[in-house]
């Protein structure tokens, strides 16, 4: 049986006040070759391949499962050739990126002819919140939400071309279930508005390419605050000023820090690297950018 491919980018989720509802895609991806198979054999390859499971319980694996389950069809065994860009534990939505890959998997297999929004529907389901699949299926940045019907919406806007995007990854993970236990269960008026407002000029900010919102539109009372005992200089990195720095937000759950910045400043992601330095902890600079387009599908012929 020919081969496809699927290639999902990493991606950024909460930008600072957009709690659950921002994401963007990065120059990053999760690329999955696979084809019908008489037996399941998965093989790793790329970074933290150590980290991904090989067997029955490789999270692509499981999706395409569950997707197959839902539509009520057997789910053919596959072989699976995974190579990994993305970062595990790190919140550039790795977890994302498999979900999307499963869902798209389970869509070529079983024949199901799948368009984007309904692939966005099934993995924002899985997933339980939209910013991260969005990302990942529709490139760019996305606002997302679930309706009250339980559907899944999103929006892409561009980056303007005068914006940068660098990403900053520390050398320690932080798992998303850590990160969302120190939340607290509800929220007073003012900071929920402080965020509403934070959020709607971030926003306007990136559809217009304006400037003068910043750092102010990256603020945020919903989640950063609450888990800056969890992410070592993060208090220092939300503080950061300097020119061409438009300012600094956890990335998803963290710890990863995405870093905004005018065009030609990159060195700026180098400060975010230096403070993780102080709180000893080495980190990583990625300047990847946006990914202009989500997950791509390709089929070999004549195979």
């Amino acid at each position: 049986m020919s081969w496809s491919t699927v290639r999902v980018p990493a991606s950024s989720a909460n930008l600072g006040p957009g709690f659950d509802a921002l994401g963007m895609a990065l120059g990053l991806h999760l690329e999955c070759r696979f084809r019908k198979s008489d037996q399941l054999s998965i093989e790793v390859s790329g970074r933290d391949r150590e980290l991904i499971p090989s067997g029955p319980d490789n999270l692509i694996w499981q999706t395409a499962l569950a997707v197959a389950e839902k539509v009520r069809l057997p789910m053919p065994a596959i072989e699976l050739r995974i190579e990994n860009q993305i970062p595990l534990g790190k919140g550039l939505g790795s977890s994302a990126a498999a979900l999307t890959a499963g869902v798209v998997i389970a869509d070529v297999m079983l024949g199901l002819s799948w368009k984007a929004l309904r692939i966005l529907d099934e993995a924002a389901r899985l997933e339980g919140h939209p910013d991260n699949v969005a990302a990942c299926i529709l490139g760019s940045i996305v606002a997302s939400a679930i309706d009250s019907g339980g559907v899944a919406r999103a929006v892409r806007l561009e980056l303007p071309a005068r914006f940068g995007v660098g990403i900053v990854v520390p050398d320690f993970l932080l798992p998303t279930s850590k990160a969302r236990e120190v939340l607290p269960h509800c929220y007073g008026k003012e900071d929920v508005v402080f965020n509403v407002q934070r959020a709607a000029l971030l926003i306007a900010a990136l559809a217009t390419g304006s400037t003068t919102a910043f750092p102010a539109a990256l603020e945020d009372r919903l989640h950063q605050p609450y888990r800056l005992p969890l992410v070592p200089g993060l208090e220092d990195i939300l503080k950061l000023r300097a020119p061409g720095l438009l300012g600094c937000a956890l990335s998803g759950a963290g710890p990863s820090i995405v870093v905004f910045y005018e065009r030609g400043y990159d060195q700026v992601c180098d400060l975010v690297r230096q403070v993780f330095g102080l709180h000893g902890h080495a980190a990583e600079v990625l300047l990847t950018d946006i990914a202009a387009a989500g997950f791509a599908l390709h089929t070999e012929s004549g195979i």
